[in-house]
C-alpha cells in the first residue's frame, strides 16, 4: 500500500502539494495526470526516497522492489541484451558468485548458486530480455550490438526494456511512450496490462491510459484527487463535478455546442471509408470530452490559406532517401501520391521505415533521389518536425518570433493569438531559453498556425505536450479545413483528425484499408505469423541437426526439388501482384484528377473529362483481370504445395 497523509511539497518557490491525501492499494494501475509543472515527476521522487515531504507523512508497505526508468542513458560499449540483463542485480550477483566458485573449484558452493539462479528464473533471462527488446522494435541481429551504436531515442527504448526486466512490485514509468512508434506502443500496452504489480504511470496519451489504468490520480490545484476507472471515466466524472459549479456550466454548454456545430458540418463530408466513419464517431464523442477540459488555458484554431490548388502536391515515381559519401541510401521506392485539398492522412509503420523521410520529401527539405515533386501554384506548407524545438531562437520572445514572420501585424493581434496557446501577460515577452519543453512545443505549433498553411505536415506534434494542450490541438486539427498528414503515436489525435491511413513499410507507401482497431488486429496477426515461422524454422533446424547425414542430404535435395516446382508459379503470382500495384496507382491518379470540380463545369475540358472517364473504366477492368490472374496463381501454388507435402 502507498499512503500520503496531509503531504505538502515545495520545489524552490513553487508549492506543488498542500495537505494532499492519497491511498493506493497493491495491484492498482494508476495514471498520474495534470498540467506540466504540477509535480507529477516530483511525486515519483517522493516514492523513491529522493525527496522528502516538507510536511505530512508518506507510508509504503515494506519490502517493495521499485523499478523506475532512468532519464539518461550512457553510450556504453556493452551489448543491449547484456545491458537489459544488468537490470536484475540479484541475478548478476549470483552469476558473478558462480564464476568465482568455479574458479575456486568450490563444487558445493557452485551447486548452491545454481539453485539460486534457478529460483531467480535466471536460465530463461536471456530469452526474456530478447523478447522485451524485440517487442520494443529491435531486430534479433541488434541484440549483440553495443548500446553506443544506437541514437538517443533507441537507447531510451533499451532503457525501457531494462526497467520492465527488473524484478519489481512497484513500477514507476514517466512518459514511457515518448520514443515509441505505434507498433511498439501497442506491444507495451499489452505488456503493462499483464504486469502483476502496482503501476504508476505518467502519460499524456489518453488511449494508453484508457487501456492500461484502472485508477487516475489528478493533480488539481495542489491537491491529489483519486478517480476510480480509466481516463475516459475520469473525464466524465470530472465534467459532472465541474457542471455542479454554476460558473463552469455555461462555459461547458458553449464548448459542447461549438463542437457539435463542427461535427454536423463534417457529417456531410464523411465518406464510407472505415477510418472516416471511425473519425465521425470520435468527433461525436468530442462534445462530451470538451466539457471535462472547459477550464483548460488553451483554446485556438488553425486558420487555412485563403487560396488553394487542385492538386496541392504530387510525387511521381519518387525514390526517397539520403545521399552521402557512400552513395544513396534509399528508404522508399516507387512513391506515387497526389494530395488534394481537405485530405486527412495518418502515416502508420515502425520507426525507421521512412515516415519522417516521406514528410521531409513532401516539404522539399529533402531532395528526391529520383522521380518528380510537383507543387501546386498556391501550395502553402505548415511543417512541424520532430526536432522543431531546436529551431527556436532561445534569446528571442514568443512575441518577437511571431513579429519576425509578420512585421506589420498589430501588437494586440499577436498577443491575442499567443494567448490561445497559453502565453499570457509577461509570458509573451519572456525569453524562450527559460521555457520548458512543453512551452517550446506550444510556441513551435503557434508559429506553424500563424502562417495559415493549406497543407499541414506534422511529425509527432504531441511530444512534450500535456493532456490539456493535446486536447486543444486535437480540436484545432479536427476543424482545420486544409489537408493534413500526421505521424503520431497518440491514437486519440489520429482518430479525431484523419480520414485515411497510409502504411509506410518495406520500402513502400501504400493505403491501409481500415482504422486503428484494424491496424492493431493486423499487427497481432503478423506477429503471430512471424512467431509461427520462427518456431517452424527452429524445429526444422533441430530436426536437420538430429537426422543422419544421408537423411539431411536427401532432405536438401527434396527441398530443392520442391522449390524448383514452385518457382514458376511464384514468379507468375509475384508478376501479377506487381502489375496490380501499377494499375492501382494509375487508377488512383485518374480518380484524383476526376475529383477536380472544374473538370465537370468547364465546357472547354469536356473532351478531357470523357478521356479520363474512359481511362478510369479501362484501368478498373484491367485491375479486375489482374486480380483474377493473381488469385488463380495463388490457388495453384497452394494446391501444388499441398500435393507435394502430401507426397
Amino acid at each position: 500500500m502507498i499512503a500520503l497523509r496531509q503531504v505538502s511539497l515545495q520545489r524552490g518557490t513553487q508549492a506543488l502539494l498542500e495537505d494532499a491525501d492519497l491511498t493506493l492499494h497493491a495491484g492498482h494501475k494508476a495514471g498520474i495526470v495534470g498540467p506540466n509543472g504540477a509535480g507529477k515527476s516530483s511525486l515519483f521522487g517522493l516514492l523513491r526516497g529522493e525527496l522528502a515531504p516538507d510536511r505530512g507523512e508518506l507510508e509504503m508497505s515494506g519490502g517493495q522492489r521499485i523499478a523506475h526508468m532512468a532519464q539518461e542513458v550512457e553510450a556504453l560499449e556493452r551489448s543491449i541484451q547484456d545491458y537489459v540483463l544488468d537490470g536484475d542485480h540479484a541475478l548478476r550477483q549470483a552469476e558473478a558468485a558462480l564464476d568465482a566458485a568455479r574458479a575456486a573449484g568450490d563444487a558445493h558452493r557452485e551447486a548452491e548458486l545454481h539453485g539460486t539462479i534457478e529460483s531467480l528464473d535466471g536460465y530463461s533471462a536471456p530469452a526474456r530480455a530478447a523478447q522485451l527488446l524485440v517487442g520494443l522494435g529491435f531486430e534479433q541481429a541488434d541484440l549483440a550490438r553495443p548500446l553506443a551504436d544506437f541514437s538517443g531515442g533507441w537507447r531510451m527504448r533499451v532503457n525501457l526494456a531494462r526497467t520492465l526486466f527488473m524484478p519489481s512490485d512497484l513500477l514507476l514509468l514517466d512518459e514511457p511512450t515518448n520514443h515509441l512508434d505505434l507498433d511498439a506502443l501497442l506491444w507495451l500496452e499489452q505488456w503493462l496490462v499483464r504486469y502483476p504489480g502496482t503501476l504508476l504511470l505518467i502519460s499524456h496519451d489518453r488511449d494508453f491510459l484508457d487501456a492500461v489504468c484502472d485508477h487516475i490520480v489528478h493533480f488539481d490545484r495542489r491537491s491529489l484527487v483519486l478517480y476510480r476507472g480509466n481516463y475516459t471515466t475520469f473525464e466524465r466524472t470530472r465534467a459532472e463535478k465541474l457542471a455542479l459549479q454554476q460558473a463552469e456550466a455555461a462555459k461547458q454548454q458553449a464548448r459542447k455546442a461549438e463542437i457539435e456545430r463542427f461535427v454536423a458540418r463534417f457529417r456531410y463530408k464523411a465518406t464510407k471509408a472505415r477510418q472516416a466513419q471511425s473519425r465521425l464517431k470520435m468527433l461525436e464523442r468530442m462534445g462530451e470530452i470538451a466539457v471535462a477540459h472547459v477550464d483548460s488555458p488553451f483554446h485556438f484554431t488553425l486558420p487555412s490559406a485563403d487560396k488553394t490548388s487542385h492538386p496541392l502536391l504530387v510525387l511521381d515515381e519518387a525514390r526517397l532517401g539520403y545521399r552521402g559519401e557512400d552513395g544513396e541510401a534509399v528508404q522508399l521506392e516507387g512513391v506515387d501520391l497526389t494530395l488534394q485539398p481537405g485530405q486527412r492522412i495518418g502515416l502508420l509503420g515502425p520507426n525507421g521505415a521512412g515516415k519522417s523521410t516521406l514528410i521531409k520529401s513532401l516539404t522539399g527539405e529533402l531532395p528526391l533521389l529520383g522521380g518528380r515533386r510537383v507543387p501546386g501554384e498556391h501550395l502553402a506548407i505548415g511543417y512541424f518536425a520532430q526536432h522543431q524545438l531546436e529551431g527556436l531562437d532561445l534569446s528571442a520572445t514568443p512575441f518577437l518570433h511571431v513579429q519576425r514572420l509578420s512585421p506589420r501585424a498589430a501588437d494586440l493581434d499577436i498577443r491575442n493569438f499567443l494567448g490561445g496557446f497559453g502565453f499570457h501577460g509577461d509570458d509573451v515577452f519572456a525569453e524562450v531559453a527559460r521555457f520548458s519543453g512543453g512551452e517550446k512545443a506550444r510556441l513551435a505549433l503557434a508559429l506553424v498556425a500563424w502562417q495559415k498553411p493549406n497543407l499541414l505536415l506534422l511529425d509527432e506534434p504531441t511530444n512534450h505536450l500535456d493532456l490539456e494542450m493535446r486536447e486543444a490541438l486535437t480540436e484545432a486539427l479536427a476543424s482545420f479545413e486544409g489537408a493534413v498528414i500526421v505521424v503520431s503515436h497518440d491514437r486519440h489525435l489520429l482518430r479525431a483528425t484523419v480520414d485515411e491511413f497510409w502504411r509506410v513499410a518495406d520500402h513502400r507507401v501504400a493505403p491501409f484499408d481500415g482504422d486503428l482497431d484494424d491496424y492493431r488486429a493486423w499487427l497481432r496477426t503478423r506477429l503471430e505469423q512471424e512467431r509461427r515461422e520462427a518456431r517452424a524454422e527452429k524445429a526444422e533446424r533441430q530436426e536437420a541437426a538430429e537426422a543422419p547425414r544421408e537423411d539431411r542430404k536427401a532432405a536438401r535435395r527434396a527441398a530443392a526439388a520442391l522449390r524448383e516446382k514452385l518457382r514458376p508459379l511464384k514468379r507468375e503470382r509475384d508478376a501479377a501482384e506487381r502489375e496490380m500495384d501499377k494499375a492501382q496507382r494509375a487508377l488512383s491518379k485518374v480518380e484524383a484528377a476526376l475529383g477536380e470540380a472544374e473538370l465537370y463545369t468547364d465546357e472547354a475540358r469536356k473532351d478531357e473529362l470523357t478521356a479520363r472517364l474512359a481511362e478510369q473504366g479501362e484501368l478498373a477492368s484491367r485491375l479486375e483481370a489482374l486480380e483474377q490472374e493473381w488469385l488463380a496463381a495463388e490457388e495453384a501454388l497452394e494446391r501444388l504445395e499441398a500435393e507435394l507435402q502430401g507426397d
